[in-house]
């Protein structure tokens, strides 16, 4: 069973990495385009150009405002989450307390009980009853 949760465990883990890795790599092309676009010389520039590029600021400074927005509420649900999972291990650890103690108890009974008094009549163990030897085919009779 151990083997199988760190298999699940290390699955998981491979798997999350790999969404990071690309989260990483999306979130560092983007800080270079951005970068890129602010080092513009655009002091030289028409008007025409100008307004175009503080309509494509707009939408970049629009889109990083929905960014943090969704990372914020992703934040807060999953403080949440991690709450209720704290939540829920403090509510269980009674009955795994119990499991715990019902082994124990078991253990020392096991242990200290004596063997003679849970000695089975040998009249009531039928599947330990002498067998009848098999039956010997006789050898032909002479005429």
């Amino acid at each position: 069973m151990h083997q199988i949760l760190s298999q699940i465990l290390h699955f998981l883990q491979q798997g999350i990495a790999a969404i990071f890795r690309f989260v990483e790599l999306i979130w560092t092309w983007s800080v270079e385009q951005v970068t890129r676009l602010t080092a513009v010389p655009w002091h030289d520039w028409p008007v025409l150009k100008l307004i175009l590029l503080i309509v494509i600021l707009v939408g970049v400074v629009w889109a990083l405002y929905q960014v943090f927005w969704e990372l914020w509420i992703g934040a807060e649900r999953t403080l949440s989450a991690f709450a209720a999972l704290l939540v829920i291990f403090v509510h269980t650890l009674p009955r795994v307390l119990l499991a715990g103690l019902i082994a124990l108890g078991g253990l020392w009974l096991m242990n200290h009980l004596d063997n003679s008094m849970l000695q089975v009549p040998p009249s009531l163990l039928v599947w330990q009853q002498p067998q009848a030897p098999p039956q010997q085919p006789q050898p032909p009779q002479p005429e």
